[in-house]
């Protein structure tokens, strides 16, 4: 009779342990999914605080982007699951992630955009793609090809300042607002795609 008692209670232990077990995989997974939110909100702090200028962000949504790719890569090669070694190489990888946007965030480059009707717009832009990062709106390789060419518009007006002794011109200021025109259609666009961001 008492052998009947530890099997019976065996086994309802054990069916108990399979939900918490499934349960653990699930939470898991849903860290994963957090983490990355974690650090795209990360980013986008430094950009609307200018802690990170276009360059720096767009190097890390491009991190980003490579870290997702290589999760779907893996949950594909396991229909839709990740493995143990799977998990601890994304962590390893989000580590090494976070620890480049801390870096990029407390080192001596920020962006700085001026108190005049450029840097108001080149601002504003950096906000609105801040805003679809954090929303999840803009997919990280989304928000690096929009940082790329932020960046180059910020090129080229530091370009065209040093032609000019430090100021831009009617026709300097005519061209870069043609771009930041067509950029600003570019963050429109790619907001409101079916793309999420993860």
């Amino acid at each position: 009779m008492r052998g009947l008692s530890i099997l019976v209670c065996s086994v309802v232990l054990a069916g108990l342990c399979v939900p918490v077990l499934r349960g653990q995989s699930d939470v898991a997974g849903a860290s994963i999914q957090q983490r990355k939110q974690n650090q795209q909100d990360r980013i986008a702090n430094g950009i609307d605080n200018g802690q990170l200028t276009a360059g720096e962000t767009k190097k890390l949504e491009k991190k980003e982007a490579n870290l997702n790719r290589e999760e779907r890569h893996m949950r594909a090669a396991d229909n839709g699951k990740l493995t143990a070694a799977d998990r601890a190489k994304l962590n390893a990888q989000q580590n090494h992630l976070s620890n480049q946007i801390y870096q990029d965030k407390h080192n001596a480059a920020t962006a700085h955009y001026g108190n005049n009707e450029v840097g108001a717009r080149r601002q504003n832009q950096q906000d609105r793609i801040a805003q679809g990062v954090r929303s999840g709106q803009l997919a990280p390789g989304e928000a690096a090809n929009l940082e790329k060419r932020e960046q180059g518009v910020n090129r080229e007006v530091k370009g065209m300042r040093q032609a000019n002794g430090g100021k831009l011109t009617a026709a300097d200021r005519q061209t870069v607002n043609q771009q930041q025109n067509k950029l600003s259609k570019q963050i429109y666009n790619k907001k409101h795609n079916a793309r999420a961001a993860y």
